[in-house]
């Protein structure tokens, strides 16, 4: 009975193998049924080209627990190993027979090796005490040998008995590891690596994995129905997709996959992590971030490229040139995919524009190469439900939404119910007024101000309607100099948490009598603190400013004024103040207690 110490550089690998290999243990089932995979492979490629003789019979994996035992034996029909072979692959830590493989065979169309592996069979001794290997090579007249180990750097190399080709790896559980004996976690585990591997993989005598997935397959063998139930098969209590892209790249990288637009009503629905990367349809992470454009990262389905490698690090894609390249692919094809739907159907492209917007804008910031092309197709709704592109909206408005300073004003509502009153005015002069009403558009305004030129977008409250659109226009009123000091006095009393400035002009007589509105630049600047946190949260708790605009020309304050009693006179300015504070959401706590309690003493 041959015996031995595996040639390693140090004797403390198994050691740093339990601890550090992985970080999830799991992944040691990865690891052994891919390598099973593996063996499968290379013999059905050896049996292409006539070097392995004779049937293969059925080419399968299987999986076996013994409780009793404390054992979980992962078994294959593959190309096996000669006792040579076992001390070449498994004494010899971190040579991959993948590999030398790969570059013997390369350009044979069924070498769709796994690979890369090397230190992978070892992953078992992070839950094993003991490894038996019993394994018997395809060539002809081959004897088999059982290779044990338990995890110390000897080993025993012996000759066995074996009727079938291929290799079972029994791993005699530790202690700590006993949880592999339960079904239910093997089960969730090879749902998680496995369910697309494409040999046929039987776990308590049922095939657990779908060998051939929609993307192994030419986009043109598929129907809408196989994309859909493919979709299923990834996401089962999902709402049907929106529509999908097909990736099929070979050259300069290989990739292959299926991107699924979701449906997104509102945004707490939004779920990132949902695109899964897998390598020759071996699972390897679903947080893709870095492989994906991070706008993309609310896509959901399945990437898969060879040219990734399994142990993949954060480290590794950040400075990998295909994985650079695979990035701007997929950016690529998004955008083709959009601009042809748009093209093609422009009635479904606004019907889904509630869940594509939010990609669309997050590229439009993020992706320049995207903003290009979105350029085309983004398009804004207006408070009728109008679609329009950039370039359709400033057309439609060229003759009344350019500022003096010669930019095109976009008028925008974040709360069409709330700022009712403020789009009716603006209606009313002319003006178009688009939704901007999601979690990012706050910070696409901010952004496509400095991308688009000369545009600028503008709240429908932050102003009064006369004043919208920056003309240098003066609002006059019919009003005595001595009326407007009086007013401007009679509304300057102090709001608490606000800081107020009274403005007096002569709007329409069917204007409202006051209107309260928050000066666009400081509105926008505490949002965004208030969403940053940290110093931000210092910004957002400052007193909001705001403008009280009285319209001297309504002819509620020709009563007003003339009003004997002065504590009634004060009262009915401080209801009408209190009623525009209202449309902005700004009468709070004691204020709105104190305005209802003022219009019933009024009212009586």
């Amino acid at each position: 009975m041959p015996k031995g110490n595996i040639r390693v550089q140090t004797e403390n690998i198994f050691p740093i193998i339990k601890k550090f290999l992985y970080s999830e243990h799991d992944i040691f089932i990865r690891e052994l049924v891919s390598n099973a995979v593996d063996a499968t492979q290379k013999l059905k490629t050896l049996s292409s080209i006539g070097e392995a003789k004779g049937e293969l019979g059925e080419l399968r994996i299987d999986i076996k627990l013994d409780a009793e035992k404390k054992t979980l034996t992962i078994s294959d029909r593959g190309i096996g190993m000669s006792a040579d072979e076992v001390d070449k692959y498994l004494n010899q830590v971190a040579f991959s027979g993948a590999e030398e493989f790969l570059e013997k065979y390369k350009g044979q169309n069924e070498a769709n090796i796994i690979g890369h592996f090397g230190l992978g069979f070892y992953s078992s001794f992070m839950v094993a005490q003991q490894v038996e290997v019993i394994t018997k090579s395809f060539k002809e007249g081959a004897e088999a040998v059982r290779w044990e180990c338990d995890g110390s750097p000897e080993y025993t190399l012996e000759s066995a008995e074996k009727e079938h080709r291929g290799t079972d790896i029994i791993l005699h559980l530790n202690e700590d590891s006993l949880e592999f004996l339960e079904a239910s976690r093997i089960n969730t585990v090879l749902e998680k690596f496995c369910r697309f591997l494409p040999v046929p993989i039987f776990f308590e005598d049922k095939q657990i994995n779908n060998i051939a997935p929609a993307w192994t397959k030419k986009p043109s063998s598929l129907t809408a129905e196989d994309y859909q139930n493919f979709y299923k098969e990834l996401y089962p209590f999902s709402e049907p997709p929106l529509f999908w892209i097909h990736l099929n790249v070979d050259y300069p990288f290989s990739l292959t996959g299926i991107l699924y637009f979701p449906k997104i009503k509102q945004s707490y629905e939004i779920q990132k992590d949902k695109i899964q990367l897998y390598s020759n349809q071996v699972f390897v992470t679903d947080e893709v971030k870095d492989i994906v454009p991070e706008f993309l990262m609310l896509l959901h389905g399945v990437i898969d490229s060879p040219d990734i490698p399994l142990n993949v690090s954060r480290s590794y894609l950040q400075g990998d040139p295909n994985v650079k390249k695979i990035n701007a692919h997929i950016s690529k094809k998004v955008a083709d995919k959009l601009e042809e739907i748009f093209n093609s159907d422009r009635k479904s492209f606004e019907e889904k524009w509630e869940s594509l917007g939010l990609f669309v804008k997050y590229g439009m910031m993020t992706d320049d190469k995207f903003l290009e092309k979105a350029n085309k197709f983004l398009v804004l709704e207006n408070t009728v439900g109008k679609f329009q592109t950039i370039d359709e909206y400033k057309n439609a408005t060229s003759a009344l939404q350019v500022n003096k300073e010669d930019k095109h004003v976009v008028l925008y509502t974040t709360d069409p119910i709330q700022q009712d009153a403020y789009i009716n005015q603006a209606v009313a002069k002319g003006y178009e007024v688009v939704k901007l009403e999601t979690i990012i558009d706050n910070g696409f305004i901010n952004q496509m101000e400095m991308k688009w030129e000369k545009i600028h977008f503008t709240r429908v409250d932050s102003e009064i309607a006369d004043s919208l659109i920056d003309k240098q226009e003066s609002v006059d009123t019919v009003l005595s100099k001595d009326e407007v000091a009086k007013l401007k006095e009679l509304f300057s009393f102090p709001v608490p948490d606000l800081q107020v400035t009274v403005d007096v002009k002569g709007l329409s007589a069917d204007a409202p009598p006051v209107v309260a509105t928050r000066p666009e630049f400081m509105r926008r600047m505490k949002d965004m603190a208030a969403m940053q946190g940290g110093m931000g949260a210092f910004y957002a708790q400052m007193p909001d400013e705001v403008t009280l605009t009285v319209n001297g020309n309504h002819p509620v304050f020709g009563g007003i004024l003339k009003e004997a009693e002065k504590p009634r006179q004060e009262k009915a300015v401080h209801n009408l103040a209190d009623l525009a504070l209202l449309s902005q959401g700004l009468l709070k706590g004691t204020s709105l207690t104190d305005f209802i309690n003022r219009t019933v003493e009024l009212m009586s």
